[in-house]
């Protein structure tokens, strides 16, 4: 973004991008509202401080993995589906989420992922499924073979998981990778160690699901928001 602002922080339509991330989770009536915050953190919790907002601090950011693994302070004594969604992730309207979640009881698995495709996915993690439909793997661009790179369905980073051994697989994931981090999608292989079905929901419209990094991307975001709100 070219700015020290952090990203989530970037005006779209006058409001900081994660607001928009916000309302889509409280369109859901949730439990409870775990907003994990990093670099600049003094200034995105100033921004969305809220009387029904609980931050989890990640004062040494290790990756995607470790930043949900700060929320098991917040989540202590919670039973029920954990909805993981990206602070630069705006478009996503709230009634996919709510077919979303729909697939994901239906679906009885233990893990749901969001996915989309797109005509040349390269760079993102590629879906691969068994005949049945369920998730097998999530394969990085760094990792995949040239059938693998055929694949257009990808990963969006956006999770609904059951509560019930979250941070036991959790902590199962190690950092033995090039960038030394915790990697989220590193859970999906662990579950299906333990067994646990893993899924995934195929949004029709890939640009609903792709996180915001550039002032261009910023822009035609503010486009679609205009759009959809007449």
């Amino acid at each position: 973004m070219k700015s020290d602002l952090p990203k989530v922080l970037h005006p779209l339509n006058h409001r900081p991008m994660i607001s928009y991330v916000l309302d889509i989770a409280r369109s859901l009536i949730p439990n409870r509202l775990i907003v994990v915050v990093g670099f600049g953190k003094d200034q995105v919790m100033e921004a969305v401080r809220a009387d029904d907002v609980i931050f989890a601090i990640q004062d040494n950011p290790q990756g995607t993995g470790h930043a949900v693994m700060q929320t098991e302070t917040a989540l202590e004594g919670f039973s029920g589906d954990v909805l993981i969604l990206s602070g630069d992730v705006p478009l996503l309207p709230a009634e996919i989420l709510d077919d979303f979640i729909r697939f994901h009881h239906q679906s009885n698995a233990w893990m749901t992922l969001m996915t989309a495709e797109l005509p040349d996915p390269t760079g993102y993690g590629r879906i691969v499924r068994d005949n049945k439909g369920l998730v097998t793997a999530i394969v990085e661009e760094k990792d995949a073979n040239n059938h693998i790179r055929t694949i257009k369905e990808f990963n969006s980073g956006i999770y609904l998981v059951q509560s019930d051994n979250l941070f036991n697989y959790l902590h199962k994931i190690n950092n033995n990778n090039a960038k030394h981090e915790y990697y989220l999608t590193d859970l999906v292989r662990i579950a299906i160690e333990q067994k646990q079905p893993v899924a995934a929901y195929q949004v029709n419209d890939a640009n609903l699901v792709l996180g915001i990094n550039t002032i261009q991307e910023l822009h035609d975001a503010e486009q679609v928001l205009l759009l959809r709100n007449g």
